[in-house]
């Protein structure tokens, strides 16, 4: 009963946020989205590249046994590179509707930094969540819909915190 309300709280809300982050405007809601799958990306690539070089400890090895910390740091720096690049990208081009990290570095490239690596964090939150979720239910996947991927919320868990996060640090950064 709680786990639904609590999934049906979290999918309403992640749904208001892309709502409002469309009426933002897409360069605003594809910075979101892409945040979450750079983390992702360079996460996986990180932690196949160095994971546990230079910590001894898995990050959740009883949720998600494959996570190390050098993905998480490895993710970490990818947003910091893609909020850069994005960043100058909406100069450059002058984007008539500012994304993510145009309104956060609008305020100080303190607040682009903290606000990027932030998101980061909450992307991997919202990842070992759903691994949390599937290992009570004890299910491997979430559903069969999408074969080899862990089901539909293995696509969307990382979006469950960010995107809600993401239009409140918007709007801080606007205020």
């Amino acid at each position: 009963g709680l786990r639904v309300a609590g999934g049906v709280l979290a999918l309403w809300m992640a749904w208001l946020a892309v709502a409002q982050a469309r009426v933002e405007g897409v360069n605003f809601l594809l910075s979101v989205l892409t945040l979450v799958w750079a983390a992702d990306i360079f996460a996986y690539f990180a932690g196949r590249a160095f994971g546990l070089r230079f910590t001894r400890n898995k990050l959740a090895p009883s949720i998600s046994p494959g996570k190390s910390w050098e993905g998480v740091w490895g993710g970490m720096l990818g947003v910091l590179v893609l909020a850069a690049a994005w960043t100058a990208a909406d100069g450059a081009w002058q984007a008539s509707v500012p994304s993510l990290y145009s309104r956060l570095a609008a305020q100080g490239v303190w607040l682009l930094v903290v606000g990027a690596l932030f998101m980061a964090a909450m992307s991997v939150v919202g990842d070992l969540v759903e691994s949390l979720i599937k290992r009570s239910a004890g299910v491997k996947d979430s559903s069969g819909l999408l074969p080899g991927h862990g089901g539909v919320l293995d696509r969307i868990d990382a979006l469950l915190p960010t995107l809600p996060l993401a239009m409140m640090l918007s709007h801080f950064a606007s205020a």
